[in-house]
């Protein structure tokens, strides 16, 4: 079994993106890969097909119906908030005991599996927990997914730090093209990969949504 789980600085960065490339790379190999995306923040069931869930079901192959919808994603809200928020605004909280059994059913279910978090590694999920302790429950290494922004450099050290601090060994940092940033995208993944410990720093330029194979994505497929 091969796992890993996608994060990153926060959110609408690129997670979903890079989730699903390394899902059709991974199909397009022969490899059986599967996915799961636990919690869902601004889930609207009306525009599905556009949601997280219904991006990685459709890279996995499988159609977006309500119940492949709730099959990888059990704990969905409507608010765009963080999950204890959103799910506070719906008298609902998550069940973190019940979050880390449903990520560890799926690990032991699929050959390769891709897990993609919510928002980034700081993230609460309830009163007391965040991404971070999802995490380093499941001690899986991370693929760090940052992007170009103005500011990203101090968020990605950031995120790299608390990482290493709960001693989870980081798979990748993905370095996702941040449309209209004054940063160059190679100066970003330059000076980020001189702080990385020798963590591989792979460049994604921004592309249409399900673009052709990009290089990046056999990149990361080497890594996992």
């Amino acid at each position: 079994m091969t796992a890993v789980f996608v994060t990153s600085t926060g959110t609408g960065i690129g997670k979903t993106f890079v989730t699903a490339g390394l899902i059709r790379h991974l199909r397009q190999a022969g490899r059986t890969v599967g996915a799961i995306k636990p919690i869902v923040s601004g889930f609207d069931p009306a525009i599905a097909e556009n949601s997280d869930p219904g991006i990685l079901l459709k890279a996995l192959g499988r159609p977006v119906t309500p119940e492949e919808i709730a099959r990888i994603s059990p704990w969905r809200f409507q608010a765009a908030l963080s999950p204890d928020f959103a799910a506070r605004r719906e008298g609902r909280s998550i069940d973190f005991a019940a979050l880390i059994d449903f990520s560890q059913r799926a690990m032991a279910a699929n050959e390769t599996l891709c897990i993609e978090g919510v928002g980034g590694v700081m993230v609460p999920l309830d009163t007391r927990h965040t991404v971070l302790d999802w995490m380093t429950a499941l001690r899986l290494p991370p693929i760090l997914v940052v992007g170009s922004y103005l500011g990203t450099l101090s968020h990605t050290l950031t995120a790299l730090h608390v990482l290493a601090q709960r001693n989870l060994s980081t798979a990748a940092i993905v370095v996702s093209e941040t449309p209209g940033s004054p940063a160059p995208l190679d100066e970003t993944v330059a000076t980020i990969a001189r702080f990385a410990d020798l963590i591989e720093v792979i460049a994604l330029p921004r592309l249409a949504p399900g673009a052709p194979e990009h290089p990046a994505f056999a990149r990361l497929a080497e890594l996992i």
